[in-house]
């Protein structure tokens, strides 16, 4: 699989460069696997983190590239350290035997060569706990089959309807159809939620959007998109913790966080529409999980 990396085509933006001669792409990174952090992590979804924290590798370097991303140092930056695929195989064993509930691969589209041979060395020397694939959604269907059977959650982003949204704070042609179509992929893969006796999810798919300030429609769109084609076999996750970094300080709108009354408008039409299975979050908690203190120890 390596030799998909001489003429790197693996997600939507196809910069077709050969990352095995050090060169890099739009997400920033040759084949050297990057990581910011890797330790279990609290501040997920209730089924994702639940007592024990979710075993969390977060990847430098991004294919997106939002510009209000809560995690720039890392995504745009490329804060980290480099390991081998055999080492981020341990890590991920390591992660086991401190007890969290599973392996959450943050950001990792850029990685599925390499995170597809530590997984499978992994799981040869004992890994059992269920694998979350944490992405953005801007994937392309031909590299997620290559996750099928190695991952049992999905956790992606749906952050826009509007494809002029999309161009505008991530460059991102044609973002909501290569999301859904990606989305629908990984429910292929993984079907509709399974937890355990105590409410620990074991298979299936959570979405996440943010909402963004002056959005509230394009929102909406999103929740009855979702809500119409899955229903009630998936997870929604309605964040509300944008929070307004220094790289936005031009885009006026951005300028600024989710008022109560907007999030609350969105629940209710989230509630309107019937959904249950949802996630209304605590912007305070949450915000935890978007910017933490980055750093190696764990690593």
């Amino acid at each position: 699989m390596k030799e998909m990396l001489d003429k790197c085509m693996l997600c939507p933006r196809e910069c077709g460069v050969n990352r095995n001669k050090g060169n890099v792409g739009l997400c920033g990174v040759d084949s050297k696997i990057k990581v910011a952090r890797i330790a279990p992590h609290y501040f997920e979804e209730p089924p994702i983190s639940a007592q024990n924290g979710s075993g969390a590798i977060f990847f430098s370097g991004c294919n997106l590239k939002c510009i209000f991303c809560q995690n720039y140092n890392i995504s745009v930056k490329n804060f980290g350290k480099e390991i081998t695929v055999d080492e981020l195989a341990s890590k991920m064993l390591e992660l086991q035997e401190k007890g969290v509930h599973n392996i959450n691969l943050v950001t990792p589209t850029h990685y599925i060569v390499q995170i597809v041979e530590a997984l499978k060395i992994a799981k040869e020397k004992g890994l059992k706990i269920p694998i979350v694939y944490n992405t953005s959604s801007y994937e392309k269907v031909e590299s997620l089959k290559l996750l099928e059977g190695l991952v049992d959650i999905y956790l992606p982003d749906l952050k826009y309807f509007d494809d002029f949204i999309a161009m505008r704070y991530s460059k991102a042609p044609n973002y909501f159809n290569t999301a859904i179509e990606a989305i629908e992929e990984m429910y292929r893969q993984v079907g509709p939620i399974k937890l355990s006796k105590d409410g620990i999810m074991k298979k299936g798919v959570i979405v996440r959007h943010l909402m963004l300030p002056e959005k509230s429609e394009d929102s909406k769109k999103i929740l009855d998109y979702l809500y119409g084609t899955y229903g009630d076999n998936i997870f929604l996750s309605i964040m509300n913790q944008y929070t307004p970094l220094p790289q936005v300080k031009n885009i006026e709108e951005l300028n600024r966080t989710i008022t109560e009354n907007e999030y609350n408008e969105l629940i209710d039409y989230a509630i309107s529409l019937g959904i249950s299975k949802a996630f209304i979050q605590d912007g305070k908690t949450c915000l935890e999980s978007f910017i933490p203190e980055f750093d190696l120890t764990g690593v």
